[in-house]
């Protein structure tokens, strides 16, 4: 992934590129594109071009980052701090829609990429961004390979109630860190995982792929010396003594994190709801359908867990 230079238009920004679908509720209209095609989804897009789009997964947490641009002061050379840009595999046609709805809602969404079906994915390390976030598995899994921090958003069953502060929440094993030590762990067992993780524990872990996120999301908190709008944590299934490694690592990346549940396996659902997450990302589809009864959860298709990745073909209209 190009790294974000003075020269560049992005420069400090944190960048969040997102699909129509993960933005907008368009379950219907893909429907159409999938019962009928391409054809027929073009002309209701276009026949209801000025019927306002529902809220998708990703809605509030798209909100909640652009709130950040008018209570952080920044530096004057920039106008904002957060920017998020709309990737999709809508024409740009069909896509009038898709911005009409953006500013009937009052999204301050200006910059994007219609690529008439075809996977948008590859315009995220274009526009430098720091997170990918779609509802299409296949372009998420290829946003991956291009280096850039990407998850298949998943709307929960039921909507939280969303506070002012943006709170984020992430796994820890082939998410933060690599799948290293969760190799060790579907090898070999429990216990070998265990003797492994404290023999390693002064080893820092190797970053996974949302190292570099967890990092810009970081730099952005220390814009806020005092009361900060932005809250991280880790929870992991580690418990003691496999715990030491992750902190250790952490300390080595010079990244803070707000809270950190070593959960020791117990199911995660709960203590995300009691975290009021605003989304929470993982590798495994297992701790995915725990979180989504509770709150806004995201897969992360990387690592052991997720051995058939290059394999998933998900044809999608937008």
């Amino acid at each position: 992934m190009p790294k974000k230079t003075k020269e560049n238009f992005l420069t400090k920004k944190l960048v969040i590129a997102i699909s129509s679908r993960a933005l907008f509720d368009l379950d219907d209209s893909h429907k159409i594109y999938e019962e009928e095609g391409i054809e027929a989804y073009s002309k209701h897009q276009i026949a209801h071009e000025d019927e306002l789009l529902e809220p998708g997964a990703a809605y509030h947490l798209v909100k909640k980052l652009l709130a950040l641009n008018t209570t952080l002061s920044v530096d004057s050379s920039l106008e904002q701090s957060v920017e998020v840009i709309l990737l999709s595999r809508n024409s740009a046609d069909t896509g009038l829609r898709i911005f009409n709805s953006i500013e009937q809602h009052d999204i301050d969404i200006s910059r994007a990429a219609f690529t008439s079906g075809s996977s948008p994915y590859r315009y995220a390390p274009a526009f430098q961004a720091d997170l990918f976030l779609s509802t299409n598995p296949e372009d998420v899994a290829q946003a991956l390979e291009a280096g850039v921090a990407a998850a298949t958003i998943i709307k929960p069953l039921n909507q939280a109630d969303h506070q002012d502060q943006l709170r984020f929440a992430f796994d820890g094993d082939a998410v933060l860190f690599s799948d290293e030590a969760e190799r060790v762990y579907q090898k070999s067992g429990l216990k070998a995982f265990t003797e492994s993780e404290k023999n390693a524990a002064h080893h820092p872990l190797k970053g996974g792929p949302f190292k570099n996120f967890l990092a810009s999301l970081h730099a952005l908190q220390k814009e806020f010396p005092e009361s900060c709008p932005i809250r991280t944590a880790l929870v992991t299934a580690r418990s003691a003594p496999t715990h030491e490694r992750v902190i250790r690592t952490l300390r080595d990346w010079d990244i803070r994190i707000d809270e950190a549940l070593f959960l020791g396996g117990l199911p995660k659902g709960e203590f995300l709801q009691a975290y009021g997450a605003d989304v929470f990302f993982d590798d495994q589809q297992g701790h995915i359908d725990s979180a989504r009864l509770h709150v806004a959860s995201a897969h992360v298709p990387h690592g052991i867990s997720n051995p058939n990745t290059e394999k998933i073909k998900t044809g999608s209209a937008r």
